[in-house]
């Protein structure tokens, strides 16, 4: 079993939590404490969902949580783009980590099945 730390959608996972955190620099202040604290606190939690699906046998509930975790991170990345928060290079990069995580965790979770 591979350590969480080493596995690919946790390093992309850890990658757009970075990426996230540069990006919010553009956001108007009213933004920042709504839109961005809510991002920030499902990425977290898609990345402690990740180790948790690593480190624990009952594999489906922590999947079901991660990929709930990153919908939530598609839908407000979106909402921030629609606001004219994001522009759109760092959007498509963003959606672009979003969708590798996303296939990652569905194949993940037919595999576990």
């Amino acid at each position: 079993m591979a350590t969480y730390d080493n596995l690919p959608v946790y390093k992309i996972s850890y990658d757009l939590l970075q990426k996230l955190f540069l990006v919010v620099h553009n956001f108007r202040r009213e933004y920042k404490y709504t839109i961005w604290e809510t991002i920030k606190k499902e990425v977290i939690d898609l990345i402690v969902s990740i180790y948790r699906t690593n480190a624990h046998a009952e594999k489906q509930s922590y999947l079901e949580q991660a990929r709930g975790h990153i919908e939530v991170v598609r839908l407000l990345i979106r909402l921030s783009k629609d606001l004219r928060e994001t522009d759109l290079k760092d959007f498509v990069v963003i959606n672009h980590m979003i969708e590798s995580i996303s296939k990652q965790l569905t194949a993940r979770e037919k595999f576990c099945r």
